[in-house]
């Protein structure tokens, strides 16, 4: 299987995008070994730490991004200005990602092999 590149750019919680976005990627790594991960825009809320989702009955997904170590997933990025325009610390988030600038970012997105965006 090519590489695969997971795009989140919608907020977390207000559909079922991100959480089956997420099953999506847990499932792809069990057959493709080159697997990138980017959180841009509103997407990057998916990584904030204390959500608290029981409030608006929805599942709190957080837990299984725990899981990308373990499912060998490691290129895991979040856009720096998406971080910047929404006032995100890079301390706030639930894993670690690596930051990146919107040339790196575009560069990630044209080397994509697939390009699946939730």
């Amino acid at each position: 299987m090519s590489q695969l590149t997971y795009v989140f750019r919608s907020a977390p919680h207000g559909s079922a995008s991100g959480r089956e976005g997420i099953d999506a990627l847990l499932a792809a790594s069990a057959y493709c070994e080159e697997i990138s991960v980017i959180f841009m825009g509103d997407g990057v809320y998916q990584l904030l730490q204390g959500q608290q989702p029981a409030g608006i009955l929805s599942k709190d997904y957080a837990p299984m991004l725990k899981l990308f170590d373990l499912y060998d997933i490691e290129q895991v990025y979040v856009c720096t200005q998406s971080l910047i325009e929404r006032g995100v610390a890079h301390a706030d988030l639930v894993i670690e990602a690596h930051q990146i600038d919107q040339p790196q970012l575009q560069t990630k997105l044209q080397q994509a092999g697939k390009l699946l965006t939730f």
